[in-house]
């Protein structure tokens, strides 16, 4: 599941991937991998993330009880 959330609060600080990336000490394409879905980081990264993005887990990376049925129904 692609994480909009974390994409729009990365555009909202200004940062690029690369820079997120740079100040959790990761790769860009790690970076690009979780906001498209591609990678379930560990929560060590999901904190360092919510640190820089000064944004907390749920803010982040929980997902709402029943959102994945509600993706299937809308083909998504």
């Amino acid at each position: 599941m692609k994480n909009k959330r974390m994409r729009m609060a990365r555009m909202e600080c200004d940062l690029s991937q690369a820079q997120l990336a740079e100040a959790v000490g990761v790769t860009r394409q790690t970076i690009s991998l979780i906001e498209s879905g591609g990678y379930n980081p560990t929560l060590n990264l999901c904190l360092a993330i919510c640190r820089t993005l000064g944004k907390t887990l749920d803010d982040l990376f929980w997902e709402p009880e029943g959102a994945n049925e509600h993706e299937k129904e809308n083909g998504r």
